[in-house]
């Protein structure tokens, strides 16, 4: 399983969940104080949707998921071997989960990419305060 990774800022996050609710015609997977995801089957596609009021309609950052940290280290493994530099994320929550991924490092227009996999549910959005899932 692998899927890509919409992570966006939302002024509204009830409105925002009812409205992407209708949109993919399915409920989100996760619902937490100030944050919702969607794992969208068709398209293949996990939607994060951040409160962040006064950001709303904005990118928070794009990410690919896979399955496994085996995947997370073959598509690392790729990308270096492509001259493409990463920065490691191994065993750190993040987005109310327990994840092993990785940022892409050097973006052309600096958008942030990540590739993780999901270890385990959290209880807290944790990591937030160093720049995942934040605004």
């Amino acid at each position: 399983m692998s899927r890509v990774q919409l992570a966006l800022n939302v002024d509204d996050l009830d409105t925002s969940i009812a409205f992407y609710q209708r949109l993919f015609g399915t409920p989100p997977a996760k619902v937490r104080p100030g944050y919702a995801n969607f794992a969208v089957t068709d398209p293949p596609l996990k939607l994060v949707l951040i409160e962040s009021p006064g950001h709303g309609g904005t990118l928070n950052h794009l990410g690919v998921e896979v399955a496994d940290t085996a995947a997370v280290d073959v598509v690392q493994e790729r990308l270096r071997g492509d001259g493409l530099a990463s920065t490691d994320e191994r065993d750190t929550t993040c987005c109310y989960a327990r994840q092993d991924k990785f940022w892409v490092d050097g973006t052309p227009d600096g958008e942030r990419w990540e590739v993780y996999a999901v270890l385990a549910d959290a209880p807290v959005i944790s990591v937030a305060q160093a720049g995942c899932c934040s605004a």
